[in-house]
């Protein structure tokens, strides 16, 4: 009986097996559908429909965005997680979505690291802390003179709690010991236009929607949260260079599918958009962005959301950061 049990086993993975490489080598007869976690014209979707033109192309078959936005992105990657892992769902995941959300949140509903099968990294993209035009400071130093003077008098926006620009705000005010009050909206398009017309004094924002206003001279750029300077404000110091040394704060973006997905569709996935990634309109469309290409393999992506995860949930603990407002 135990014999006949076992055969039986083997045959069930040997045909699952089976089925999901026949599946594979089909894939895809029909439209794919990428869950974006965020709201439409946000730089996150932005981006996301960049690579999804792009990759319905090499496929074949359109990619159809979903955006399914809230609780910073937990909602949309929440939906990535349940979807059926038949390649015909695949999702972006951000360092919101898959490091910050669980460093903050113990019962998240998603396991970011076991419930989905990582995809590729797309790139990453330093913030950039910028100051309504009428804030009287001119760089970082006067800024925090500025919060010190008057506490929690200064707003900063942000896509929600648990988002890397509530994340960078927080970080900025317990190595610049200061408060700040933090004030949550729904699109970073939004707030950078609350920014741009004084009613909030400043934010951590994504560099595609800023970077207009800062050419208008509506908005001040002080400095940007990455390790190194970003190519399109050469001469805005980072946030290290202007004093906060070790601060450090960029968001990446990837994709991801649901665990189980096969793996031959994951690689079919990494090769069509390592491509994509390679090529000189790609880079140019992300560098308009703010964001820089960092291609990579699923192995390498699984091993920088768990890095990432422990290093959040080490920066959270030590700065005392919650998700409240």
């Amino acid at each position: 009986m135990i014999r006949l049990a076992v055969l039986a086993l083997v045959a069930f993975a040997v045909s699952t097996a089976a089925n999901a490489q026949g599946m594979a080598g089909n894939w895809p007869d029909k439209p794919v559908r990428m869950i974006v976690p965020f709201p439409a014209g946000s730089s996150t979707d932005i981006l996301s429909r960049i690579v999804a033109q792009k990759l319905g192309v090499r496929l074949g078959q359109q990619v159809i965005i979903d955006n399914r936005s809230g609780a910073s992105g937990a909602i949309g990657a929440d939906a990535i997680a349940r979807a059926a892992p038949d390649g015909y769902t695949i999702g972006i995941a951000t360092l919101s979505t898959h490091a910050l959300a669980v460093s903050l949140n113990p019962n998240l509903s998603y396991n970011p690291v076991t419930d989905f099968a990582p995809v590729i990294m797309i790139g990453s993209a330093p913030y950039v802390l910028a100051i309504h035009a009428g804030v009287p400071a001119n760089n970082v130093a006067e800024l925090i003179a500025l919060a010190r003077a008057k506490p929690r008098a200064l707003n900063y926006a942000s896509v929600g709690p648990a988002s890397l620009a509530h994340l960078a705000g927080a970080l900025f005010g317990y190595m610049a010991g200061v408060e700040l009050t933090h004030v949550p909206y729904r699109s970073s398009g939004q707030a950078v236009l609350d920014l741009s017309e004084g009613r909030i004094e400043m934010q951590f924002g994504t560099l595609g929607p800023t970077l207009p206003y800062i050419r208008a001279g509506k908005v001040r750029p002080l400095a940007v949260t990455g390790a190194r300077r970003s190519a399109s404000l050469p001469d805005v110091p980072t946030l290290d260079e202007a004093g906060l040394s070790g601060y450090e704060a960029s968001l990446w973006v990837a994709i991801v599918a649901p665990a189980a997905t096969p793996a031959a569709v994951v690689s079919r996935l990494n090769g069509e958009m390592s491509a994509i990634l390679a090529a000189p309109d790609t880079i140019a469309a992300l560098d308009a962005q703010g964001m820089e290409t960092e291609p990579s393999t699923p192995d390498d992506l699984r091993r920088r959301i768990r890095t990432e995860i422990d290093r959040w949930r080490n920066l959270v603990a030590a700065a005392g950061i919650h998700t409240e407002p």
